[in-house]
């Protein structure tokens, strides 16, 4: 029997609504396929475990067969890059052994993240040995893959498929396209293209020439402030008055918009956390007409009570044997990877966003205040010179929990494995105002403006989640969405108290060294932040013209093992 949740749960408070078309949504999983383990407010809301959730379709399927009606599973993409189920193989291909799990959900609908393209080889793996088992419908409509036959002769060809056409169980034509945002970022032998270009194929043109009951766009693409008007304008221009559909991802949000009164567009979270529930209440009844059609949808908290309440079921009848042998297959690749290594007892909840940086109980103080100098300190010749260390604040991706600290946690928070390089010989006076420079309105300007989703894009993130302090028993803590659609402040399927949420500064540096404004000092940053760097102490003096040769290797340790090595000295 399933162990979770361990401690009380508010369930659902009221029943889903059912549509002619019905669907359940998942997106930016990230490798969660456990669950949210820890006890910490509002972890518990999102304790199911993939497991679960299978036990869950199983049995919404049925449901969809009683009521005479269509349900479809999708999903948006980056199913890794998130924790140790999916990262942590010891040099093997990311989410290779994870994605076999996957696979066992009868998922209608797939389509590619940005974190399937960083490596080619995690690409290549998709292709080969994930993608077959989606029979056509692992949709990659702007990405192709370069592959080399047996003669090292290459060619580019889609990852998965440029669209599917299929009839659903009651007899319902759907056209399907599976969209990534203009990403820029990824590996050699892969393409993306724009999506402005996209619908310019002659493939595109001809996918969408016959209208179908419905068309079901699925993409990586933020449904708000992104491209997803271009792909539904094509779309018009041809079928003024076809139901549309869209299934969004990569902003790690609740959200959606209704682009006019026959589409609507959802994004169904992060992390496992959340599950996406969407029906079109009666696409049956605008067929012949321009009347608006009422769409309807749900964010779901993803845990055993949500499914348990909505399926009519209870623990002892729930669980499906599909369900039982996911998660107990995920428990033994955890276990073969090691993943509960201890590094430490974390004292206390150390948060991203619920504490305000800096702070006694913000990890981004934790790390850079007391890790980081820890860690890079280990054999390291530099030491005894002062310095100010610089990180990007998304560098770390999830808060650190009160409890056992492991080897999953640490990949779970920094997964990423970078270096920290450093300038030599800066001038305290002029290495005290670089952050400034950075973090500059100007300049976050231009950053938001590019939103070019280096790894993942978090301004949306923070504009749209609350920021009230909780005064409510933190038991109520979790979810408060408003989106932009109808009735946008009721769309939670579990009632909650929102959590405190804070804001940070884009870049963050340690407290400058206390020394005189000519004392020569290190600038310590993470590797990708030289380019930008450079420019900035430039224009700060002139003395001397900076470049890249003046960057060099600070340490040896990576980013993905300081947490640990802290750990180990400081939590035993």
């Amino acid at each position: 029997m399933h162990e979770y949740p361990r401690v009380p749960l508010r369930p659902p408070h009221r029943p889903l609504i059912w549509g002619d078309l019905n669907v359940i949504h998942t997106t930016d999983t990230h490798g969660w396929l456990l669950g949210h383990q820890k006890l910490s407010w509002a972890e518990p809301y999102y304790s199911g475990d993939l497991g679960d959730f299978s036990s869950f379709v199983t049995h919404m399927k049925q449901i969809a067969i009683e009521k005479d009606v269509d349900l479809l599973l999708i999903d948006s993409g980056d199913v890794h890059d998130g924790t140790g189920l999916s990262d942590g193989s010891h040099g093997g291909v990311d989410a290779h052994d994870s994605n076999k799990f996957i696979e066992r959900l009868p998922y209608d609908l797939m389509t590619v993240g940005n974190h399937e393209l960083y490596v080619y080889a995690d690409t290549y793996d998709m292709y080969t040995s994930f993608i077959p088992h989606l029979t056509g419908r692992y949709l990659t409509s702007n990405v192709n893959i370069t592959i080399f036959d047996s003669d090292g002769k290459s060619e580019s060809v889609p990852v998965g498929n440029r669209y599917a056409k299929f009839t659903t169980r009651k007899g319902r034509r759907i056209t399907s396209l599976g969209v990534i945002f203009n990403f820029t970022q990824n590996a050699a032998n892969t393409t993306v293209q724009t999506v402005q270009d996209m619908v310019k194929e002659q493939w595109f043109v001809e996918a969408i020439a016959e209208e179908p009951d419905a068309f079901v766009l699925i993409g990586h693409m933020p449904v708000s402030y992104d491209s997803w008007p271009t792909v539904i304008n094509a779309v018009r221009a041809v079928h003024p008055l076809a139901p549309i559909l869209i299934f969004g991802g990569h902003t790690h949000i609740r959200d959606c918009q209704q682009y006019d009164g026959r589409s609507m567009g959802i994004e169904s979270g992060r992390y496992m956390e959340t599950i996406g529930a969407k029906s079109g209440a009666d696409l049956d009844a605008a067929k012949g007409n321009h009347d608006n059609i009422t769409f309807t949808r749900r964010y779901l908290d993803q845990n055993r009570v949500t499914y348990e309440y909505h399926t009519h079921t209870s623990r002892n009848s729930f669980d499906t044997n599909n369900g039982r042998f996911i998660t107990y297959g995920l428990q033994e690749l955890a276990a073969r990877y090691d993943l509960s290594y201890l590094y430490g007892t974390a004292p206390q909840d150390y948060t991203l966003s619920q504490n305000p940086y800096p702070s006694n109980g913000s990890l981004l103080s934790l790390f850079l205040d007391h890790a980081v100098p820890y860690a890079l300190a280990i054999n390291n010749t530099r030491d005894s010179i002062p310095n100010i260390i610089i990180i990007n604040s998304w560098a770390l991706r999830f808060d650190l929990m009160k409890g056992s600290f492991t080897k999953n946690d640490q990949l779970t928070i920094m997964q990423y494995k970078d270096t920290f390089l450093y300038i030599p010989d800066v001038p305290s006076s002029i290495a005290n105002q670089v952050l400034p420079a950075l973090d500059n309105p100007t300049a976050m300007k231009q950053k938001r403006d590019e939103i070019d989703h280096t790894r993942d894009s978090v301004w949306l993130e923070i504009d749209d989640r609350p920021g009230r302090e909780a005064t409510s028993d933190k038991w109520t803590f979790g979810y408060v969405t408003k989106d932009s659609c109808p009735d946008a402040g009721h769309a939670d399927d579990t009632l909650h108290t929102a959590l405190p949420y804070y804001t940070a500064p884009y870049y963050i540096s340690s407290n400058p060294p206390n020394v005189t404004a000519d004392t020569l000092i290190d600038i310590v940053f993470l590797n990708n932040l030289g380019k930008e760097i450079i420019p900035i102490l430039n224009k700060l003096q002139k003395n001397k013209n900076y470049t890249m040769d003046d960057v060099l290797s600070y340490s040896p340790t990576l980013t993905s093992d300081i947490l640990g090595l802290y750990a180990q000295a400081k939590w035993n």
